[in-house]
């Protein structure tokens, strides 16, 4: 039995084949590396191989993940891989040893090609201007291969994730750069969203907020580093509410945890708690004048030489002192505070900071005592964030507070000296809240 009805394929008809071939200019195949990538990546191969000696890696891009039969997700190449080399092709392969890379690439298909028009991979038809391996060469500055060439094997390696992901922690002035670019287009990016809104409230609620800040992080980035979280209400407990499905309510709070990834994929994570009315009630500024006090203990701790889990504690011990003073703990604050105890941590049971670059939460494979347990190095980026957390059912919670949450947090870089906050351009303070932008 034949199917009539279904049309021939176009590669089998030569008059097209011909036909398709001929009279194509040559558009332009300029790679898409971010200035100074190539570069950063040449030096990031250095410090592996002083890591890792005669050691021969093998890392990938990876691909999109399927959506649905033929559609995907959209791309981002792994972040070791891009550490490695500067280059955001997808299926590409990467071998690198004692500071020299080999990348190999899918090779494109051109015009004179059956795959210009029939594979929607890698056809220029399909997916624009493609470069070819030479011009990806000359960009990346290491040898480029065809993908068929490849005959090793690529698997995970926990070793190497935990060597790049320690490595990873110690930014250098590129990396900087990216991330301040970063927290700067995010300082926009909430502006943008403050001026939204009125409209939020009128009726287009969580979603309108969140998709003004996803539409000006694809407009001056990628696009967000991570899914945006815009709460309000009751809705700003819930430490990952990024459905964003609910109602912007006037008289309640707005929790907004945003973060611009740019083109070289360093991301932000920012999070401010503004009053949608433009000025906070007596409970609500109660609250967030605590999680600002513990706030500011934690800045003081992060500094050079203290370890990473000491700006932890000072919040976790100002939370603590307020919730007792509040009559919200069951214990005494030593007890709460114990390693038996962390009863306050009903009210905050997130961690209070995260390394920061071109994943959100970077470097979250080193080892423990290489990550908690280190102490903190100029070169570093990560985030503080403190918060307190009352759900509206939580009956431990006294009526007027339920349903309030607050997060402050800041993205700081640890200098020679000190640390640089690289966010402060969001103020903190409930007042300046009320009158920013």
């Amino acid at each position: 039995m034949t199917d009539d009805h279904k049309p021939p394929k176009l590669s089998d008809i030569p008059a097209f084949a011909d036909y398709i071939a001929k009279d194509w200019d040559v558009p332009d195949r300029t790679p898409p590396v971010v200035p100074g990538a190539a570069e950063a990546a040449a030096a990031h191969r250095l410090r592996l191989a002083a890591a890792l000696p005669g050691r021969t890696v093998v890392v990938s891009a990876g691909r999109a993940p399927v959506r649905s039969n033929d559609t995907a997700y959209g791309f981002r190449p792994g972040s070791d891989f891009f550490w490695l080399t500067g280059c955001v092709a997808e299926d590409a392969v990467a071998v690198v040893r004692d500071g020299d890379a080999v990348v190999y690439l899918p090779v494109p298909a051109y015009p004179g090609e059956p795959g210009f028009f029939a594979d929607a991979a890698h056809g220029e038809l399909w997916v624009g201007a493609a470069p070819g391996l030479g011009e990806w060469s000359a960009a990346l500055g290491v040898e480029v291969r065809p993908l068929a060439d490849f005959d090793g094997t690529v698997s995970t390696d926990e070793d190497l994730a935990r060597t790049l992901a320690e490595l990873r922690m110690i930014k250098d002035a590129w990396e900087i750069g990216q991330l301040r670019e970063a927290v700067d287009r995010t300082v926009e990016g909430f502006a943008a969203v403050l001026a939204e809104i009125p409209a939020a409230i009128a009726g287009a609620g969580e979603r309108w907020l969140q998709g003004t800040f996803d539409r000006y992080a694809r407009a001056y980035g990628n696009g967000p580093g991570y899914a945006t979280i815009v709460g309000s209400g009751p809705h700003a407990p819930t430490l990952h509410w990024v459905s964003c499905d609910g109602p912007v309510l006037p008289d309640e709070l707005l929790l907004l945890d945003m973060g611009v990834e740019v083109r070289s994929h360093y991301t932000a994570d920012v999070t401010r708690t503004f009053p949608a009315s433009g000025t906070f009630s007596p409970a609500q500024r109660q609250v967030h004048d605590l999680v600002e006090r513990a706030h500011r203990a934690a800045l003081a701790q992060a500094a050079p030489g203290h370890r990473f889990t000491d700006f932890h504690h000072a919040a976790m011990e100002v939370i603590a002192h307020g919730l007792d003073d509040w009559g919200m703990l069951p214990v005494s604050v030593d007890e709460a505070l114990s390693e038996r105890g962390q009863h306050h941590r009903r009210y905050l049971i997130c961690g209070i900071g995260h390394h920061l670059g071109l994943d959100v939460h970077d470097c979250a494979k080193a080892a423990p005592e290489a990550y908690h347990g280190a102490l903190i190095e100029p070169g570093m980026v990560f985030t503080v964030e403190p918060g307190l957390y009352f759900h509206a059912h939580d009956q431990t919670v006294p009526p007027e507070l339920r349903g309030i949450g607050v997060r402050i947090e800041d993205d700081l870089l640890v200098t020679a000296d000190g640390t640089e906050v690289l966010s402060a351009a969001l103020p903190l303070s409930a007042s300046d809240l009320e009158n920013w932008p």
